[in-house]
């Protein structure tokens, strides 16, 4: 057996509030205490000098798409596009360097930002502007929600029928049924090596920002078969648990469509509906901007409710892409009349999921609960689109954004959260995650520090169905899954005044985090472990990694 023995830092451990030392023996953690006392209990141990950082466990992304955030890291993104015209200069920029038949996939423009010297700077590119840059080239430029994209002719003419589908207009961006097959077109122009390279470049970048596991959504109209088993046979260490978003009739059905799809659930994105920005949410009342129009319906009732009865009977996940609130209000009522019909612990047992949650009402919140369903939501959309005036007033008006992302009401609920990016939708960047849902634009639905890094921890294993008491922490037992940060500064913050009274005394033993107040240095990654195996290290710490 091998131990190694970390010293001179800050352990972030239920079972020792103030711990400086932390042991780990064959992937395991050991033991976490003092300096002195881990010197004498391990005395042949390999130690590493800490130099004062801060050690705490690893982080699970619980909701990515990891080939396009690969193609987003090396290739064409539009996120600081500040205006139409400013996208269109990107585009030829990138299209000058692009060899003739090569596709461009670009990402993240977000028209509900732009302003302009003229009123057309505000709106998106058509294809008719795309294709006097790019001439023959076929261009996706998906929106920043990625459920609605600009496509050159060159790309539209590669799906036959294209004009009978819906969501196509000859000019606007593609939405529903348009997009998803335009999509899958510009899919198939990317080679294999060029999928692998994305999804190691994703993977190098999750590890690099002390992220230990990811859950990858894949589905049909998202990354599709062939993306979805090759992600499957790549070999990275971190660890990857793959959701396949397609509804089934019964447990037969789903047995054979796990069977084909090796997935690890038939969860994530499985889209009810679609997402605020591009109108796709289905909501009960209309658009605040778009008074005729309440999104789209993607699954019926039945659809729904079968899904989640058939992956009960077997055992095995289910889970819904859900924005909207009468998209919300259709996957609850299935899971209301699920536990009349199944009972509540055979749900439970299951670990059902919802991604993204954003208008779930406190009601609605306890029904999920009771089942025993976990939310993976994104505290970074409130940080990009809730603040005043942004994408969600613009879309929903003032008295709707209010209720949106409520952690905190969620939390009191009983329901479990699991934070995560949604990459390439929003960065693979946990203490930025963190600091959002902590510091919310409606502080009534923030919740505390240590409340956002519990989701963003042990959150995201409860997300895959393993809730052992063990995983996720730093205490004996516990696997050796942690990340080694520089910080600046400690603190304990509670989620309202009296918590904070309470949590800063030094008799309630609370363990510290880093200041992720607005306007703090986030910390920043130097090495990075699951179980016992290094996924990054930066080489600045004083010690190997036996």
């Amino acid at each position: 057996m091998t131990t190694e023995l970390l010293l001179g830092g800050v352990v972030y451990s239920p079972a020792a509030p103030d711990a400086t030392a932390i042991a780990v023996t064959d992937g395991v953690v050991v033991w976490v205490g003092s300096d002195d006392v881990g010197r004498a209990l391990h005395p042949d141990a390999h130690v590493v000098d800490l130099d004062g950082r801060f050690v705490a466990p690893g982080f699970v992304d619980s909701h990515v798409h990891l080939t396009s955030t690969g193609l987003a890291l090396a290739g064409l993104t539009l996120n600081d596009a500040t205006d139409r015209a400013d996208c269109l200069r990107r585009v030829a920029a990138f299209a000058a360097d692009t060899a003739e038949g090569e596709l461009i996939w670009g990402l993240g423009w977000d028209d509900s930002s732009w302003t302009g010297s003229v009123p057309d700077d505000g709106r998106f590119p058509t294809t008719s502007e795309i294709d006097a840059i790019v001439g023959t080239l076929p261009v996706y430029l998906a929106r920043i929600d990625e459920h609605s994209a600009v496509a050159s002719t060159a790309l539209r003419r590669l799906v036959p029928d294209l004009d009978d589908a819906v969501g196509y207009h000859p000019e606007e961006p593609l939405v529903a049924e348009a997009h998803h097959l335009v999509r899958g077109a510009a899919r198939q122009l990317v080679t294999a090596a060029q999928r692998t390279r994305a999804q190691r470049r994703a993977l190098d970048h999750a590890a690099a920002h002390g992220v230990v596991a990811v859950h990858e959504n894949g589905g049909p109209d998202i990354s599709g078969l062939d993306d979805f088993l090759a992600l499957g046979a790549l070999d990275h260490p971190v660890e990857v648990r793959r959701y396949w978003g397609q509804a089934v009739q019964s447990a037969d059905h789903a047995r054979e469509l796990l069977a084909i799809s090796h997935a690890d659930a038939l969860a994530g994105d499985l889209f009810i509906d679609g997402a605020i920005g591009s109108h796709t949410a289905w909501l009960t009342e209309p658009y605040h901007d778009d008074p005729g129009h309440t999104g789209i319906s993607y699954l019926d009732y039945e659809t729904i409710r079968d899904h989640i009865r058939a992956c009960t009977e077997i055992g095995v996940q289910a889970g819904f892409h859900v924005i909207g609130d009468a998209a919300t209000a259709s996957v609850v009522a299935a899971f209301d009349e699920l536990a009349s019909d199944l009972g509540t612990p055979a749900l439970a047992r299951c670990a059902h999921r919802i991604e993204h949650a954003e208008m779930v009402s406190v009601d609605q919140a306890g029904v999920l609960a009771r089942c025993g369903v976990v939310a993976s939501m994104q505290p970074l959309f409130d940080a990009e689109w809730g603040g005043p005036g942004d994408l969600y007033e613009q879309r929903l008006g003032a008295a709707r954004t209010a209720g949106l992302n409520n952690f905190a009401g969620h939390a009191r609920e009983g329901l479990i959260l699991a934070f995560s990016s949604d990459a390439p939708v929003t960065p693979i960047d946990p203490w930025s995650t963190i600091r959002a849902a902590v510091h919310h634009h409606q502080p009534r639905n923030a919740i505390s520090a240590r409340g956002a890094f519990a989701a963003a921890t042990r959150g995201g294993w409860r997300a895959a169905g393993v809730n052992n008491g063990l995983t996720g922490t730093l205490v004996p037992g516990a696997p050796a899954s942690y990340a080694v940060w520089e910080i600046d500064d400690l603190v304990v913050a509670g989620s309202h005044a009296g918590v904070q009274r309470w949590s800063t005394d030094p008799r309630s033993r609370v363990p510290a985090l880093p200041d992720i107040a607005p306007g703090a240095h986030l910390p920043r990654c130097v090495r990075t472990i699951h179980r016992g195996h290094v996924l990054f290290d930066d080489g600045v710490v004083n010690g190997d990694i036996a």
